[in-house]
């Protein structure tokens, strides 16, 4: 970092109390820069990006082979500075605000794991003259928005059964009929399971419930990794003996939403019901699940942008942001957002490169 450069980085304003974006929502932020004298810029740009990423290793023998692969979903700039090298900006604390639109497509949901991620950042890049470029980075978390038409689809039920003979230390025969509401539910919501179990063996028998996860990994081949969320007992039924069982399974609020529209990774989850039979296989019965992301509450509306984007439609793509911003005791806050009057014009602003 150059020597009359004492601080730089980036700040995004949260657009919600969970602080959580969705495709098309605008995104506000501050850029701060603090140097110890006379600095000179040749341009300020800001970047808003969004990819998915994936990357291992394998071992096969004494070869190691990398498995690599990338997804990449929008990539929009903006100059903050376009006076032309060599201007320059005096000592102290200076904000320069920006604004962009969130592209308003189909966006997978943030996402991060052992062997992959999906990321979205504001990245900064500040030239000097002479000098190696100084960059900041900010990540924001994106929510898929999901679409109303395929939540209906997905809240078909779900229905399955089997039946399994016993043999060896254990004789007769058990059997299942399972229902569950629907396939798709929120994080932090109840999994309704009913499942008529029929114990026509000498043992008594338990029903199980298992959620797990598997994730998907694509480069070139394909790396699956599963883990369980979460297992739940029920109470036994003895031998001879049929019952209703109604459990609800509460997805944690913590769990990562579905990810299904994205080609380099897939979350997907399963409920594995079964019955745990002594000195026997289980039977089992798997229902794919769909997690959503939770529901907003009333406390976390969008509000509508603070500077709307229709007031920029006439803005002049030439602005000097420099002149706007604002020199500082180095030791003060940075000034609220809308201390300034001007803003990066939007067009030309979703343009990808």
């Amino acid at each position: 970092m150059p020597n009359s450069v004492k601080s730089f980085t980036v700040g995004i304003n949260p657009i919600s109390k969970s602080e959580v974006f969705t495709s098309g929502d605008p995104l506000t932020g501050q850029i701060y820069l603090e140097v110890a004298e006379d600095c000179k810029i040749n341009s300020l740009v800001v970047k808003l990006k969004g990819k998915a990423e994936v990357l291992w290793t394998e071992h096969y023998g004494k070869t190691i082979v990398t498995y690599h692969n990338k997804e990449k979903y929008f990539s929009i700039k903006q100059s903050l500075f376009q006076e032309g090298p060599g201007a320059t900006v005096g000592p102290g604390y200076h904000v320069y605000p920006f604004i962009f639109q969130i592209p308003a497509q189909e966006l997978p949901s943030s996402f991060k794991a052992t062997h992959g991620k999906i990321v979205y950042t504001v990245e900064v890049v500040l030239s000097q003259p002479m000098k190696m470029d100084s960059k900041a980075k900010a990540q924001f978390t994106l929510m898929t928005k999901g679409n109303p038409h395929s939540e209906e689809l997905l809240r078909i039920p779900q229905h399955s059964t089997i039946d399994k003979k016993m043999n060896l230390f254990t004789s007769g025969t058990v059997g299942m009929d399972v229902n569950i509401a629907q396939t798709s539910f929120r994080q932090g919501e109840g999994i309704k399971v009913v499942a008529s179990i029929q114990n026509k063996s000498s043992r008594d028998i338990r029903p199980k419930y298992c959620l797990y996860r598997k994730y998907s990994y694509f480069a070139k081949k394909r790396r699956v990794e599963t883990k369980d969320i979460l297992k739940e007992v029920g109470e036994p039924i003895p031998p001879m003996a049929g019952q209703t069982v109604t459990r609800i399974i509460t997805i944690p609020a913590y769990t990562c939403a579905s990810i299904l529209n994205c080609s380099v990774i897939k979350a997907e989850y399963r409920l594995r019901v079964y019955l745990d039979v002594k000195y026997a296989s289980d039977p089992e019965i798997k229902f794919p699940i769909i997690i959503l992301p939770a529901s907003q509450g009333p406390d976390d509306e969008r509000p509508p942008p603070a500077y709307g984007f229709d007031g920029y439609a006439n803005s002049s793509v030439g602005t000097n942001f420099l002149q706007n911003a604002t020199a500082l005791d180095p030791s003060a806050p940075p000034p609220p957002y809308g201390t300034y009057a001007m803003y990066p014009s939007l067009t030309g602003a979703a343009g990808k490169y």
